[in-house]
């Protein structure tokens, strides 16, 4: 699957444990979406500040193009699955 076709984008940053909890959440579910690592892309960090009252806060995870900060991994599950 294409990254234009997925529709789950998550921003995530090396160190983070809410990110590593949904990873491992998600488990192979989680090759469906894009991931984006906020400190390798000044784009995807200005995009999680603009949702986030200025804040760096991840996850920050794009369904169908709405913005769900620090979702329950379940939420994010279930779209993949669809």
């Amino acid at each position: 699957m294409s990254d234009t076709e997925r529709q789950v984008v998550i921003y995530w940053r090396p160190g983070c444990g809410y990110c590593q909890r949904l990873k491992g959440a998600l488990g192979k579910d989680g090759q469906r979406a894009t991931w984006v690592n906020i400190w390798q892309d000044d784009d995807a960090a200005a995009y999680v500040r603009s949702v986030n009252d200025g804040n760096e806060t991840v996850p920050t995870v794009v369904i169908d193009g709405t913005p769900h900060t620090n979702p329950r991994p379940g939420l994010v599950k279930e779209r993949l699955a669809s």
